[in-house]
């Protein structure tokens, strides 16, 4: 066999990827990466939003509770301020109304981080200051502004008796609690002994 035969029969193909399926690979691999990566920051980012919203849904229920717990009720009006909390400065508005009920005003609380824009809130708070306070062992309460009896524990009249028509409310058949005795009870003094014959 000559020289020249064996030069041009053909070389078998070394195994291994060309150029272009490398390439190829590549793509795949960063488009794939790509998904995984901005899967791991939308997780990130929900998990700071949600924090940060519970933080501000607390300063806001805070701010209720503080408002609930004052002697007299707040005053009609728009008030905002800044606290730190949570080692963040928010910002915090305050907005309350006169409700239909003359003893409810409503309260409404904003709160959004100190740097965001003033038109955007993290959480909104609703909560209500009421003055009309029912007895403690239950009964109606006139929503204008007081228990029945002008207070706590009234029973309606102004007259200073406790409803049972006696002065210093008395209990029945106790001496001394305005009640008058039966109208058929005697003195026992002058009670006849039976008669023996």
């Amino acid at each position: 066999m000559s020289r020249h035969a064996e030069s041009s029969r053909p070389r078998p193909r070394a195994g291994g990827f060309t150029l272009i399926e490398v390439l190829a690979a590549l793509v795949i691999v960063a488009l794939g990466m790509l998904g995984v990566i901005q899967a791991v920051t939308q997780t990130a980012r929900n998990g700071t939003y949600l924090r940060e919203k519970t933080l501000a849904h607390w300063i806001g229920m805070n701010l209720i509770t503080e408002r609930r717990l004052l002697a007299s009720p707040p005053d009609v009006a728009e008030s905002s301020d800044e606290l730190e909390f949570a080692g963040q400065r928010w910002r915090w508005t305050l907005r309350v109304t006169q409700t239909p009920v003359a003893s409810l005003r409503r309260m409404d609380v904003s709160v959004r981080a100190a740097d965001a824009p003033e038109t955007s809130s993290l959480a909104t708070v609703t909560g209500f200051y009421g003055t009309a306070i029912g007895a403690s062992g239950g009964g109606t309460v006139a929503w204008g502004g007081e228990a029945d009896g002008g207070g706590p524990g009234g029973d309606g009249d102004d007259d200073g008796d406790d409803g049972d028509g006696s002065p210093d409310g008395g209990k029945p058949g106790v001496p001394g609690s305005g009640d008058e005795p039966p109208p058929d009870a005697g003195d026992p003094g002058d009670e006849e002994p039976p008669s023996t014959d």
